[in-house]
C-alpha cells in the first residue's frame, strides 16, 4: 500500500503512525502536512519533521493544561507521544553517535504519555515490574474503577516498539472490551536499550513471567484468564514466553514469527546481485537499512555480523511443541520480512489446546505487515476470539 511517500519504509511508517488516530495518537491534517515537507527517504527530514510537529502538538496541550482543558490536553499530549515516536525511527542508526537526542525524543515521547495518564478515560498509572536486579517500566490499566476482576490482556512489543506505542496499538481495543491492561517495555525497547543498555535476549519468558507474576499481584486481575499478545517480532517473543510460562491460557502472535534470522538472511540476500554488495543494498533500501543499524543498536552488537549471528538464536522450532495454551495466529498478505513463518508456526503447534490462524488480505486494507492501516479488523477478530475463549460478555 503507497502511503504518501514512493519510499516503501516510509510509506509503511507514516500508514503505521496515523493507524493510531482511532484510539487518539494521530490526527489526519497534521500527518498529510509533516509528510509534504519530507523528501522520499530523507531520514534527516523525517526526523526534523516529526519532532517540529511533536513539539508544536505537545505546546498545544501545555497551553490546554493552563486553561484548564482536560480533554483538549489529553488529546494533545496522546498524539506529541505519538509524533515523538516516529521522530526517533529513523534517528537510531549508530549507538555511539549522538545517541542523547535519540534519548530525548525517547523521554519526550514517555513524558508527554505520562502527562495524559492521570486525564485518560481508563484508570491507568505507571508500573515498575521487578526483574532480576532491576525492573521492567510500564503501564496498568482497568476498564473503570469497580474493582472488579476481569481477565487481563499482556502485550508486548517488538524489534522497535515502545510500551506508549502499545496503548495505541491494542490497547485501548483491549479496555474498551473490559480487558485490563499491561504493557511494558522488556530487554532490548524503549527506555531499557537507550537508557539502560538493556538489550534483547531470545528467552524473553525471562521478561514474561516477572511481568505475570506482578499481574497476579493485582486485586482486579482473574489469574485463569491471562492473555498474552506479542506485536511484530513479538510475534516470536511471546510464543517462546509461553512456552515456559504456563500460566498464560490464551496466546495471540501477531504477526507469527518462526525465526528472525531467516528474515534478516532473506532481507540482505538481494546483496549478492549487487556490484557494491551490502552498503549498495543499505543505500538503496531505506528498510534493511534501518533494521541492520537498528539491531546492531538493540541486540547490544558491534557488527552486521554479530546481529545476522545473534538473530539465529530467536528461533521458536525448538520450543513450539512446548505451547499448550490456546493460540491465535495471525498474518498478513503484504508482509514480506516474516513471509510464510506465520503458517510454519500455526503448523507446527502440535500440543497446543486449540489453534485458529486468521489471515489479513490486501484486498480489506488490512494486508501490510501488523495490519497497519486496519486496527479496527484486527482488533475485531482478535477479541472477537479471545472473547469466546474468556466468555467475555460486552
Amino acid at each position: 500500500m503507497k502511503f504518501l511517500f514512493n519510499d516503501g519504509s516510509f510509506s509503511f511508517e507514516t500508514l503505521r503512525g496515523l493507524s493510531y488516530l482511532n484510539s487518539g495518537g494521530a490526527d489526519i491534517g497534521e500527518m498529510v502536512v509533516a509528510a509534504a515537507n519530507i523528501p522520499d527517504g530523507d531520514e534527516n527530514a523525517w526526523t526534523h519533521q516529526l519532532e517540529y510537529l511533536a513539539d508544536r502538538i505537545y505546546q498545544q496541550g501545555e497551553s490546554a493544561a493552563a486553561g484548564g482543558h482536560k480533554v483538549s490536553t489529553r488529546e494533545a499530549y496522546l498524539r506529541a507521544s505519538n509524533y515523538y515516536r516516529m521522530a526517533d525511527f529513523y534517528y537510531r542508526t549508530d549507538p555511539d553517535a549522538d545517541q542523547e537526542r535519540s534519548q530525548g525524543l525517547n523521554r519526550s515521547s514517555e513524558k508527554a504519555f505520562n502527562q495524559a495518564l492521570p486525564l485518560l478515560e481508563y484508570p491507568g498509572r505507571a508500573v515498575k515490574i521487578p526483574y532480576e536486579d532491576t525492573f521492567l517500566p510500564g503501564y496498568y490499566f482497568t476498564p473503570d474503577d469497580s474493582g472488579k476482576k476481569r481477565p487481563t490482556f499482556l502485550y508486548i512489543g517488538g524489534y522497535d516498539s515502545t510500551a506508549e506505542e502499545l496503548y495505541f496499538a491494542g490497547g485501548t481495543a483491549a479496555l474498551k472490551r473490559g480487558y485490563n491492561l499491561l504493557i511494558w517495555d522488556g530487554p532490548g525497547q524503549g527506555s531499557n536499550v537507550r537508557d539502560r543498555k538493556m538489550y534483547f535476549r531470545p528467552d524473553y519468558e525471562a521478561a514474561v513471567t516477572p511481568a505475570v507474576d506482578f499481574a497476579l499481584s493485582l486485586p482486579e486481575v482473574d489469574g485463569d484468564r491471562l492473555a498474552l499478545m506479542g506485536m511484530s517480532l513479538g510475534g516470536y517473543l511471546a510464543p517462546r514466553a509461553a512456552a515456559f510460562e504456563k500460566r498464560i491460557s490464551a496466546l495471540i502472535a501477531y504477526d507469527g514469527v518462526w525465526s528472525l534470522g531467516d528474515s534478516l538472511d532473506g532481507l540482505i540476500a538481494p546483496a549478492k546481485n549487487l556490484g557494491g554488495g551490502l552498503e549498495e543494498l543499505l543505500a538503496q533500501d531505506t528498510f534493511a537499512r534501518w533494521a541492520l543499524r537498528t539491531g546492531v543498536w538493540s541486540f547490544g552488537v558491534k557488527t552486521y555480523d554479530e546481529l545476522l549471528e545473534a538473530a539465529k538464536a530467536y528461533n521458536i522450532g525448538d520450543v513450539v511443541d512446548q505451547i499448550t495454551c490456546d493460540v491465535l495466529v495471525e498474518d498478513t498478505e503484504s508482509d514480506q520480512f516474516f513471509k510464510g513463518q506465520a503458517q510454519h508456526l500455526y503448523d507446527s503447534l502440535s500440543n497446543a489446546k486449540s489453534k485458529e490462524f486468521i489471515q489479513f488480505y490486501d484486498n480489506e486494507g488490512a494486508g501490510e505487515h501488523c495490519s497497519e492501516g486496519a486496527l479496527l479488523t484486527m482488533a475485531q477478530r482478535t477479541f472477537d476470539w479471545l472473547d469466546e475463549k474468556f466468555d467475555v460478555k460486552q
